[in-house]
């Protein structure tokens, strides 16, 4: 099966089992309180529908378009926009009938399953899989670090070994903690000493500007794995098993060197010199030029030339994987949640995606733990977005739900309308923004 096809089914089915379960978040206590519930839809159903079957008072079906779903609750403002319903006398069956705490329960129930589900699955993840350790001193050769991280402190080969005190489980995580969280201070092992590394306060800031979000890239002596064919390493004559020791003058003893001198020293528009070892250790060195390639790579894979970092196994009785897959879940929430004051910034704003980035999170060959690990986090994703207090949303609704419950004033129709209507505008807008930048970004790669 085609790698892609594999990444569109992994999506499809993830995403169609969260937007399922979202819905039943709603259609469970709007039956409870015996609110009617006219349609309960995966997908939307512009026009038609795949499928659709009508069981008591509710019709379920399958929509063509795969963007979400919906279940359309009887005397309710929501984006099917019925003002034919909702010109006439409040039925009591209707949610509009109900007391506002209901309605509240009602609105919330879709996130709070989606809440439910992401702790569920890294429960079960843990308690199935268990986790691995890898601290600092478990790499061999500690970590190549990005030239902004040296600007405070680093060095290349840093072990990290404490973050404000604490024990980092896995130590190439740690970009992802200066960024997301408050960070004073960073102990590595360096050449055998103890060093403290002071974190500033911009430190997140610093390393989204820089463009050097990830995982930090664990050091070892290399030699090139394997050459593309095609690129400009095959076309310079570099070949697997030859080592490369310098490039535009910085030396290369580990992988993490080359990242470096790739990311750092090398100019687009300045010819380079990149010198090596040849098959029988003769030192050889060729000339390369960037300025009419798509992207700055050479087109090779680094090799390990030894065993580089030491990860340890660990199991967990159940109860001990309730308490790791909630911790897991509350970080993960927290670190989504973190991001959003970087995307209210030119750069963040260029960096939103829509549904060709969220699909790239998904493995191309068929893996179920990295597909239950993507399910679980896009379920809190959804959970947070659908709580936004945006009309149209989840949150719209819970907002203007809660002004009626401590004013004791309900909001007029015709306010909830217009409200609903800016809703659908601003959701629209949005996704075409992220998905125009998805589109972009792929011309951008495959055809300049």
């Amino acid at each position: 099966m085609h790698p892609y096809l594999i990444v569109a089914i992994n999506f499809l089915l993830s995403l169609s089992l969260l937007i399922v379960l979202h819905e039943l978040g709603h259609f469970i206590p709007a039956r409870l309180f015996k609110t009617r519930v006219e349609k309960f839809f995966l997908f939307f159903d512009i026009k038609y529908s795949l499928f659709k079957k009508k069981i008591g008072e509710t019709e379920y079906g399958i929509g063509w378009l795969p963007l979400g779903g919906y279940v359309k609750i009887s005397g309710m403002i929501d984006e099917s926009m019925d003002k034919e319903q909702m010109a006439q006398e409040p039925k009591p069956w209707e949610f509009r009938s109900k007391p506002a705490w209901q309605r509240l329960i009602i609105m919330l129930g879709g996130v709070f399953v989606n809440v439910v589900v992401g702790f569920f699955i890294y429960i079960m993840l843990v308690y199935v899989n268990g986790t691995t350790i890898a601290t600092g001193s478990d790499y061999k050769y500690g970590f190549g670090m990005p030239q902004v991280m040296e600007e405070v402190g680093f060095e290349q080969g840093d072990q990290i070994l404490l973050v404000d005190g604490d024990t980092l489980s896995i130590a190439d995580n740690l970009v992802n903690r200066l960024v997301f969280r408050n960070v004073e201070k960073v102990t590595v092992i360096r050449n055998g000493a103890v060093v403290d590394v002071d974190i500033p306060e911009d430190m997140g800031n610093r390393i989204f500007n820089a463009g050097v979000m990830g995982s930090l890239e664990p050091r070892f002596p290399f030699k090139i794995g394997e050459v593309q064919e095609g690129t400009i390493a095959d076309s310079i004559g570099l070949k697997a098993g030859m080592f490369i020791t310098e490039i535009a003058g910085h030396k290369i003893s580990y992988n993490s060197d080359y990242t470096y001198a790739m990311n750092h020293i090398v100019n687009d528009s300045t010819p380079f010199e990149i010198k090596y070892q040849n098959e029988s250790g003769m030192q050889q060195s060729k000339m390369i030029d960037f300025k009419n390639t798509k992207r700055r790579v050479l087109g090779l894979i680094k090799e390990p030339t030894t065993d580089y970092v030491s990860v340890t196994p660990v199991t967990y009785s159940f109860s001990e994987s309730v308490s790791k897959g909630l911790s897991h879940g509350y970080w993960t929430m927290h670190d989504y949640i973190g991001q959003f004051k970087y995307i209210f910034t030119k750069k963040g704003a260029s960096q939103l995606g829509g549904f060709g980035t969220i699909a790239k999170l998904y493995p191309d060959t068929w893996d179920w733990t990295k597909f239950w690990e993507r399910t679980a986090w896009i379920s809190f994703v959804l959970a947070i977005m659908n709580i936004l207090p945006i009309p149209a949303l989840d949150g719209g609704h819970v907002a203007f739900l809660l002004y009626e419950i401590v004013t004791g004033r309900k909001p007029g129709e015709k306010f909830l309308e217009r409200a609903q209507l800016i809703g659908i505008f601003i959701l629209l807008a949005l996704m075409l923004y992220a998905n125009g930048n998805d589109l972009y970004k792929a011309i951008m790669e495959n055809f300049f």
